[in-house]
């Protein structure tokens, strides 16, 4: 059986090879100790390098990082390795980004990687149950609702149009990677995405336009698409990645957290 980590990091991997699957330039790949899941993008984060096993000295790290290194640069494409540090020993943790600068990589971002049993109950909060805000949380299921996710994501997460069109476009509408858009007076203003694979739910792109934050929103269409998913599966259990906005909305449902990922991106 996995454990929380090894579920988490297993479902992360999968959510690109769902994005990547069927795409022209795609790459999917396994070798030993790494993982490759890339959409051939120009949005680099999305051509991803992954471990897969624990790394237990400095020399194997550089093993895994030239491995992919070698891998990309034969395909002439920027790329990202994103590390998990439960994968490390102590002693390798100490050494990782100076490790990954020798090999032309930089720290793009660090997320804390939580897991939850299943979402807290508004009922446990210990406070007034605000009223659910008024929300049209819709499936993306057309053409039109894509657009509507990909324009609040290309803003709240600051990537150029282009980009967000690229990794979402509408052959999304085909993939196991369920997309949800919330409108408020027909605008769309909060999203939300979730796979299912490993026993968990993942969910990604929890996103809420600036305009509309500190209104409970993200909290609606996080428990909206995580029910719809627990619906499908019989699954309780959901895993994320968080943004430092986010994190504090997360440990209020109930996660908590059970390593931290890395983002590294090449830098020529």
């Amino acid at each position: 059986m996995l454990t929380e980590f090894e579920a988490l990091e297993a479902n992360l991997r999968q959510s690109f090879r769902i994005l990547a699957k069927g795409r022209p330039h795609a790459d999917i790949a396994e070798f030993e100790g790494v993982s490759i899941a890339s959409l051939g993008a120009a949005f680099q984060m999305f051509n991803a390098a992954f471990l897969n096993a624990n790394v237990a000295t400095h020399r194997d790290l550089e093993e895994r990082l030239d491995c992919a290194r070698r891998h990309f640069i034969s395909r002439r494409m920027p790329w990202s390795f994103w590390i998990g540090e439960e994968w490390l020993a102590r002693s390798v943790r100490r050494v990782l980004s100076g490790t990954c600068e020798n090999f032309g990589l930089r720290a793009a971002t660090e997320m804390p990687a939580m897991w939850a049993d299943s979402l807290r109950d508004r009922k446990r909060f210990g406070r007034a149950v605000q009223p659910t805000p008024p929300l049209d949380i819709r499936r993306v299921e057309c053409p039109r609702a894509m657009e509507d996710f990909r324009t609040v994501g290309s803003v709240c997460f600051h990537v150029p149009p282009a980009w967000f069109c690229e990794v979402f476009d509408d052959s999304m509408l085909f993939r196991d990677f369920a997309c949800f858009v919330g409108y408020r007076g027909g605008r769309p203003v909060t999203t939300a995405a979730t796979v299912i694979s490993d026993g968990v739910i993942g969910l990604y792109n929890v996103a809420t336009l600036p305009s509309e934050q500190g209104q409970g929103y993200g909290e609606a269409i996080t428990r909206h698409a995580v029910q719809s998913a627990s619906r499908e599966s019989g699954l309780q259990r959901v895993i994320l990645q968080s943004t430092s906005q986010g994190e504090r909305l997360y440990r209020r449902l109930g996660f908590r957290e059970v390593s931290r990922v890395v983002v590294f991106n090449s830098t020529a």
